[in-house]
């Protein structure tokens, strides 16, 4: 759902790494496996830009043959999944605390990719927006 094309690219000694659809997203590593492992907080950080910004996020683009993909964390991921269904729904976030009869900081806490909410919470946030949260392992 949140699996976005990187772009590698060498870059004097380094790899950097862009992604098309987050231009805010650019990082770089000695070598490819870190530069993919900075990828991961970097996406994170130009993610966060649009939900601090209650902007819709962009929708990953498809992959070119080989290209690999980042994408956030698991915890992440579930955040970033109710994000979207609020955007969707156009519930705002004071909506969103009176559904769940939380004060506003909880709800903004919620929604701070680097704050470790509890999955119980982000379960809660998208039962009051009609969804559920699904998690598999591959």
């Amino acid at each position: 759902m949140f699996d976005y094309p990187v772009t590698l690219t060498p870059d004097d000694g380094t790899v950097l790494v862009t992604f098309a659809d987050v231009p805010e997203a650019i990082t770089f590593g000695a070598d490819e496996g870190e530069a993919l492992l900075n990828a991961i907080d970097a996406l994170e950080t130009g993610l966060s830009f649009y939900v601090d910004a209650r902007k819709p996020l962009p929708k990953p683009g498809k992959p070119k043959r080989g290209q690999k993909t980042v994408r956030p964390s698991a915890l992440e991921c579930a955040k970033l999944g109710v994000y979207k269904a609020m955007t969707e729904q156009g519930v705002k976030k004071a909506e969103l605390a009176r559904r769940l009869g939380w004060h506003m900081p909880q709800v903004d806490r919620l929604f701070d990719l680097r704050h470790a909410s509890r999955m119980d919470q982000i379960e809660a946030a998208a039962a009051a927006l009609g969804r559920h949260i699904e998690i598999t392992v591959a």
